[in-house]
């Protein structure tokens, strides 16, 4: 069964270029990439119940909603609050990291992050 994952980035680029790494997971049927690149619309499509998801992918900085704050409304939510999330930004910070983790974000992936890097982390916590 495909696994639903999804990514929030405001740049179209990082989008393209992720669902582009994930071509052969997808292309095997393991999993299905949904694309969002204002956070906004996917939060609502969440508690609107539009979508759902096995794994999200976040950028942190992000125009209308910062993807921790996003993380943390998704934490909230009956529908996905256990799902995984993976923040995956420019950002290195060790408050941000130590706050994602009080947030419940399994992994922190600094950009730019190598396809095998991202696959392997999305592998290993989808269970593929």
């Amino acid at each position: 069964m495909r696994k639903q994952v999804i990514l929030v980035d405001d740049s179209k680029t990082v989008l393209a270029s992720c669902k582009m790494a994930f071509e052969d997971m997808i292309d095997d049927g393991e999993i299905e990439v949904s694309t969002y690149n204002n956070p906004v619309e996917m939060l609502n499509d969440i508690r609107t119940r539009k979508i759902y998801y096995d794994l999200v992918i976040i950028d942190v900085n992000m125009p209308h909603i910062n993807g921790l704050d996003l993380a943390r409304e998704l934490k909230k939510s009956s529908i996905v609050k256990d799902k995984p999330i993976i923040m995956m930004t420019i950002e290195n910070s060790d408050k941000m990291k130590t706050e994602a983790k009080e947030i419940g974000i399994i992994e922190w992936k600094v950009k730019p992050c190598s396809d095998e890097t991202l696959i392997k982390s999305v592998r290993s916590v989808l269970g593929i």
